[in-house]
Formats: structure tokens, sequence, C-alpha cells
């Protein structure tokens, strides 16, 4: 590893504060398990399935950008160290609201999944958004830089990232819109429905 010029920084032990985005996210994943298990009766199976799910939208997280290529969309996830690349999700059709006694068990622990990673995605935009915030001393966005884009009615293991292009001021000089490249072409959203990647 130290020929690659990797290093690993470790935090002191009953020091979570110290790691705060991760730690935070495990605050944020206990909270959703709690509101989603709460009343629903799972097998072991089952409820090995569900968290094995649900690790995989945990690990599917965009962390950081791979390279500064303006052509790459690529973002380090947990997933490069565990399996050394991303994970692909199989598509699955959206399940609605249902009534969750009516669903079979695949439908069921589906629903859990879904309704995991409604509330995991737009919470881990939302805390990239406060830690860039709190780190930075300027809100303006680099040309370039890797974001990741808030969307609603994506399936699970979806982030949608895109390269600033352009950025447009507003009357009193400050920008809060950006154009962006994503693959699938050229958008444009304000500041508060992107967040940068953060840079380690």
């Amino acid at each position: 590893m130290a020929q690659e010029g990797i290093e690993f920084k470790f935090i002191p032990a009953y020091t979570p504060h110290f790691n705060g985005l991760a730690e935070a996210a495990v605050r944020s994943t206990k909270h959703h398990l709690r509101r989603l298990l709460q009343n629903t009766h799972l097998t072991y199976e089952e409820m090995a399935t569900c968290l094995t799910q649900i690790e995989a939208v945990l690990n599917s997280r965009p962390l950081t950008p791979i390279s500064t290529d303006p052509s790459d969309f690529s973002a380090l996830t947990p997933a490069h160290f565990l399996i050394g690349r991303s994970l692909i999700a199989i598509p699955q059709p959206q399940i609605g609201d249902a009534n969750i006694t009516r669903l079979d068990r695949f439908k069921r622990i589906e629903l859990i999944k879904q309704h995991f990673w409604r509330r995991f995605s737009l919470e881990y935009v939302n805390l990239l958004q406060q830690k860039v915030k709190w780190r930075s001393s300027t809100k303006e966005l680099k040309l370039g830089s890797l974001v990741l884009v808030k969307e609603r009615a994506l399936p699970p293991l979806m982030w949608p990232l895109g390269r600033v292009m352009q950025l447009y001021p507003g009357s009193d000089g400050v920008s809060r819109v950006a154009e962006l490249k994503t693959r699938r072409g050229t958008i444009r959203r304000a500041f508060n429905n992107i967040c940068p990647l953060p840079d380690f």
C-alpha cells in the first residue's frame, strides 16, 4: 500500500465525533432502520436479505471523485474497497406505498429497501451539503468539480453525478445555478440541488 501512495489514517478509540461524515451516515442508517422495521415482523432469512440489500445501498454511496478528468463521472465508493469496483443494481420495478401486509414476502423486502433508499439517499446529499458548508468559507463551486445531483425518483444504487461546466451568477454577482455535464447530457441545477463530493 505504501508503494502506491496509500496511507490509512485511524481515529482514536471512543472518539466517533472525529469521523463526522461516516458517523452521521451510521446514525442515519440506524434511524431509518428503526422507522422501517419497527412494526415489521421478518423471518431470519428475510431480515438477512433486507440487511444485505441495505448494505448494498450504503456501499454504493459516492465518497470522493476518482479523478479530475472532466469526462470521468466515477466516484470512489465503499464498494471499491470491498470488491474493487462499484456496485451495479439490477433494475427492480418501483413498488408504491401499498399495504405491507398484502404484499408477498419478496415484495415486502423490496418495499423496505426502496423506502430506505428514498430516505437515505436524500439525507446523504443533505449530509454532504452540510459538510461542504462547514468546511469551506466560500460557497462557490469550482469548474470541473464532480457533484452529486439531488433527484427524487431514482431506483436504488443510482447516484446521479455530474461535472460543473459553467456557473451562472445572479444580479448580485453570486452564482447560485450551475450547468452540469452528466452521462445523459447537460442540465442546469440550483446549488441547493447539487453537492460537490469532498476531496480527501
